[in-house]
């Protein structure tokens, strides 16, 4: 038993992926932490407060998802070490709160008999109860108590169903831990095969099927996972959502697009030709605008990936691309991080701590960034609506068509590298997918649109914490010594002067040049900075950004600037948190290394075709 002093109890949320650890954790106490419906949400632990009529304050650990205490996985180690109190700076919990999908009991029932080992007070969270009775599942709470001999609570987490006997139980069970009168199940230290065998033993007695038919999951799984069919599936809602982040956002970024040029326009005839009109109105709106206009299409994105997450469909699409993985030395286990990377690489190389095999950790870490995050979506909606034609090939616009062959194309070459880092830097080893399917279900409303507001809120806050002090920055190197000539008298020309040469071959100008290099903070920003740069140089042409563009480049350089950003560098975050999960500095310089080196060469290639074709 841990000391508890002043009156704090420390529980931890301990069971299986999937099980709605998250949703009790956030039900509890108020938290906005991630839920979704597929493994390798929560990376690391969370802490969170809660009172009882009781207790004036409980401190709530929310665990990643475990299938046993081996520790097979870097969220596995993490998770058995926060019980254990292995962690640097924390103690033990004094309890353990065991949650367990319901309708997955038989599977996971020998879980709880190796918690049961910590020598911790426990209790049994039985949560999706809706779902078992859904499939047929009929569960005997007091036999299940009595042959597990400890608390068991039946509860939908997501629903507050239960959740009201739950908390009347934790105010007489925490007391009991405060007082130290509360009875901890004898400790068994039995083998893996062994606690199997026992919990078949507690499953027939207490868990029947009073329903034979095909559940609704295994109905839509005939279809979704069929080895043709769902990858025909899985490609059309693909399609569909790339094309929805066009058709879709149109009217709204043509009312943000409307706002920024009023408040450009209010600007540019009340201030006088100052350095301050200057700043407000080639700085702040032109380069902050620019890139808030795209807020739409990002909505729009995380409403389909939002939607995939809850309702499980997910874990569906890894156990797809499962064997086209396995031809490049990865599982489907990989897709899940790599999807994540779709949002930002960032939460993407964290996901792959739930990757078993560390060089398959390694090599997802290193294919990650490849993957089409959302800071590359206003450069791609920019140059796309600049200069691709909005035509319909079928009944499939170009525009969208265009975007998901960018996306594509990364994809592509992510499994390429991934292939060549097994062949010579991992070594060739080779891993099979063992991964759960969780039930299908309907997303929580609330939990969707709080997701879908913290995801726009993100990319508002990058707005202003990356994006306008970049955006004033350019403005000041931009104006600065003396724009007599142009932006060639700028700072910001004198630098872009050093580094056009190297860029030339691909087809890069001098303002493009100056634009990546405030890149490497955000990869949006290159959208803020161009905005800025073009208001400011005197021989650019005024007016929308679109139309700067279509006057300024053509369209080899548009092709090979879209081209670059399916490669490009990542940001100096995307490096920090390699860094940090890879305990070195040598993989994140390699990975940008070999990433400048692909954008270089592909952004190339794509340039000398396309002039030579005469486009």
């Amino acid at each position: 038993m841990s000391v508890i002093e002043d009156r704090n109890i420390r529980l931890a949320l301990l069971g299986a992926p999937n099980c709605g650890k998250t949703s009790l954790f956030n039900a509890l106490t108020g938290g906005r932490a991630k839920v979704a419906n597929y493994p390798g949400v929560t990376v690391e632990y969370r802490k969170g407060n809660f009172s009882l009529s009781s207790l004036e304050s409980i401190e709530l650990l929310d665990l990643p998802g475990v299938y046993g205490d081996c520790g097979h996985s870097m969220d596995e180690r993490v998770a058995i070490d926060a019980i254990k109190g292995n962690l640097v700076g924390e103690r033990a919990p004094d309890g353990l709160i065991f949650m367990m999908d319901a309708s997955h009991i038989t599977t996971h029932l020998h879980n709880i008999l190796q918690a049961k080992s910590y020598g911790l007070p426990i209790i049994l969270v039985l949560n999706m109860m809706d779902m078992a009775a859904r499939d047929g599942i009929d569960i005997d709470i007091a036999e299940l108590e009595s042959l597990l001999d400890i608390p068991v609570i039946r509860c939908v987490a997501v629903r507050n169903t239960g959740r009201a006997h739950l908390i009347e139980f934790l105010n007489e069970w925490t007391s009991d831990i405060l007082n130290d009168s509360i009875s901890i199940p004898a400790i068994e230290k039995n083998s893996l095969k062994d606690l199997q065998s026992k919990a078949r033993l507690i499953t027939s007695s207490a868990v029947s099927q009073i329903n034979k038919t095909v559940s609704l999951t295994q109905k839509i799984d005939n279809i979704v996972l069929h080895p043709f069919f769902g990858v025909i599936i899985l490609a059309g809602l693909l399609i569909f959502m790339f094309q929805a982040v066009y058709w879709w956002a149109a009217p709204f970024m043509d009312g943000i697009d409307f706002i920024f040029s009023r408040l450009q326009l209010m600007v540019d005839s009340n201030l006088s030709e100052t350095w301050f009109k200057s700043l407000i109105s080639d700085g702040i709106i032109a380069g902050v605008g620019s890139v808030i206009i795209f807020l739409p299409q990002i909505i729009i994105l995380f409403a389909f990936i939002l939607l995939l997450e809850a309702s499980g469909y997910m874990t569906r699409a890894a156990f797809l691309v499962d064997s086209l993985m396995a031809k490049v030395g990865l599982n489907g286990r990989a897709f899940i991080p790599l999807l994540s990377s779709f949002a930002c690489a960032i939460p993407g190389i964290m996901a792959a701590r739930s990757i078993e095999q560390e060089k398959d950790r390694l090599t997802t870490i290193l294919i990650a960034p490849l993957m089409t995050c959302s800071a590359r979506w206003p450069v791609y909606i920019m140059i796309i609506g600049a200069f691709i034609p909005d035509i319909n090939i079928g009944f499939l616009g170009l525009q969208g068509l265009i975007a998901f062959g960018l996306v594509l194309g990364g994809i592509i070459f992510a499994m390429i590298m991934a292939f060549i880092f097994k062949k010579t830097l991992m070594n060739n080893t080779k891993s099979i997918l063992l991964i759960e399917l969780p039930s299908y279900k309907l997303p929580v409303i609330k939990d969707y649109f709080i997701g879908l507001w913290d995801r726009a809120l993100i990319f508002i806050n990058r707005a202003g914490r990356i994006i306008l002090p970049a955006s004033i920055i350019i403005w000041f190197l931009a104006s600065y010594p003396t724009k007599s000539n142009g932006i060639v008298g700028t700072f910001a020309g004198k630098i872009g002067i050093l580094i056009e040469p190297i860029l030339r071959p691909i087809g890069f100008n001098l303002e493009i040049a100056i634009s990546l290099i405030p890149g490497m903070a955000a990869r949006e920003v290159v959208v803020g900075a161009l905005a800025t740069i073009y208001s400011l140089d005197s021989e650019s042409i005024d007016g929308p950004l679109k139309e700067t563009l279509q006057n300024s480049w053509s369209l080899p350089t548009a092709l090979s600037f879209l081209v670059w950003f399916v490669f490009a560098p990542q940001c100096l975050s995307t490096l920090a948190i390699m860094r940090k999960e890879t305990n070195s500095w040598r993989w994140p310089l390699f990975a940008f290394f070999y990433l400048f080196a692909l954008a270089y060469l592909m952004a190339g290639i794509t340039y000398q075709v396309a002039a030579n074709l005469g486009l």
